[in-house]
Formats: C-alpha cells, sequence, structure tokens
C-alpha cells in the first residue's frame, strides 16, 4: 500500500519487461473502466527487438510539464505527484512535449493529460494496478531517493560484465 508522503515512483526492469502491455490494461482499467491503452497512465515503449520499457511519471523536482502549462493546470503536490486539474485542462499537449520521459499522454475522448499518480484514487485497490498485474514482476515501487544508488549498482554490474570477458 501506497504511504501518503513518500516521493515514491513506478521503475520498470528492462530486463524484465517483455513489452507485453499488461500493464497499461490494468492501468487503463483500474483508472477507466476499459481496457484501452490509450487511456492508460503507463506506456510502455519497445526500443528494440528485444528491449522493453514501461514508462510513468518520474516526479521530476522542477518539473518542466507543470511549467509548460499554459492554463496551470497541472500541480505538483508535496509527496511529488503530479495532478491535473480536469475543470482547467483543455488538452493542449504541451505537458506531453514538456515531459523528457515519454510519461504523458492525452485522453483520447476527454482531451485531459492522462499523468500516473500511482493509482491514488484508487487505493481501495491496493496500489499500482500495473505492479500487481505484471507477470515478469518487472515493475516495482521505488523512493526516488534510491535512483542514484541503483544506477552506480547497475554501472558497476556491467563494468564487471564486460572486464570478465
Amino acid at each position: 500500500m501506497i504511504k501518503h508522503g513518500q516521493n515514491l515512483i513506478i521503475e520498470c526492469d528492462p530486463n524484465k519487461c517483455t513489452g507485453c502491455g499488461i500493464c497499461e490494461y490494468a492501468c487503463s482499467y483500474a483508472r477507466e473502466g476499459t481496457f484501452n491503452p490509450l487511456r492508460a497512465r503507463i506506456q510502455v515503449v519497445k526500443l528494440g527487438l528485444h528491449t522493453n520499457m514501461a514508462v510513468t511519471c518520474r516526479k521530476c523536482e522542477d518539473p518542466p510539464c507543470v511549467k509548460a502549462c499554459p492554463k496551470e493546470a497541472l500541480i505538483q503536490r508535496e509527496d511529488g505527484l503530479i495532478v491535473v486539474d480536469e475543470e482547467l485542462c483543455d488538452g493542449c499537449g504541451w505537458c506531453v512535449e514538456a515531459c523528457d520521459f515519454g510519461a504523458i499522454s492525452i485522453h483520447p475522448e476527454s482531451k485531459i493529460a492522462l499523468i500516473c499518480d500511482l493509482c491514488g484514487a484508487c487505493e481501495c485497490l491496493g496500489g499500482p494496478q500495473c505492479i500487481q498485474w505484471c507477470p515478469e514482476k518487472a515493475l516495482c515501487l521505488i523512493d526516488k531517493k534510491q535512483l542514484p544508488q541503483k544506477a552506480r549498482v547497475g554501472a558497476v554490474k556491467r563494468l564487471i560484465e564486460v572486464t570478465a570477458k
């Protein structure tokens, strides 16, 4: 279960992600009541024949999406979540263009920005549905503060692999 006030993000292990898209379907069903990847707040990106990665909001410290919104419809909460004021959002797409991670999309019908909020509106479901339904366990919740250490560990592992050959 998500604890309020934590700066958590969904992390994807590209070594485990098969690109199946179940995370997109789980998200769209939990949030929209339909199995439609175009309505998901997580997107699977295919980086090549064998590399896939699911992408969600990274909770940037100075989010360019929030700055780019001409209607001030995006707000970053204290816990880092970016929330969309649906009354103000007109679907202009400036936030989509501003996001360095490709983590924002526009709802195909309502034209409202779709941004992962860790299933915040669905806490009765027990947290992010994409994580719960991922068959390969490629997704997990981590504290943003762990990212630099995780990157260092990964770099050292790759260095050891390369030098061992």
